[in-house]
């Protein structure tokens, strides 16, 4: 169960994650505790599934990168082995198990569209895996999401 602490944790560092040398000393500094509390929270909310993920967000486009949402229409019986194959490509992500005929969507990230190609060739052509389907964003919007706990 989170902690008033954790939560006061996440909040800050969902949108107020200094860039500097060593960022969890500054965020330390503002909940008034030092860098070592603040990492081993960290570890021990990731540990416990609290956070997935914790990186920075970068216009993929101006670097080059190619970027597309997929959605596969996969057996049942087959989903736990093709969502983790899934998600052993480091371009994923996100990966969720859907309702509908299409059940497991995916973002992919790729250096470039050959990669992209190649990398939905191979999921497509996993067992259990009856259809694929690649839809590029057309037109970009910034959503910026903030969880208040």
């Amino acid at each position: 169960m989170l902690t008033q602490f954790d939560k006061e944790l996440l909040n800050l560092l969902q949108t107020k994650l200094p860039i500097e040398p060593r960022p969890f000393a500054a965020v330390a500094k503002v909940l008034n505790v030092d860098e070592t509390t603040v990492i081993e929270r960290l570890v021990w909310l990731k540990s416990h599934g609290y956070i997935r993920r914790f990186g920075a967000f970068f216009d993929s486009g101006c670097l080059g990168f190619t970027s597309t949402l997929a959605a596969a229409k996969v057996r049942p019986e087959h989903m736990a082995e093709v969502a983790q194959a899934v998600n052993a490509y480091s371009g994923v992500t996100h990966n969720y198990e859907r309702d509908g005929e299409y059940n497991l969507w995916f973002t992919l990230l790729t250096p470039g569209p050959t990669e992209q190609e190649r990398i939905l060739a191979d999921i497509g052509n996993l067992p259990g895996v009856q259809g694929l389907i690649s839809l590029p964003a057309i037109e970009k919007y910034k959503v910026s999401v903030e969880f208040s706990l």
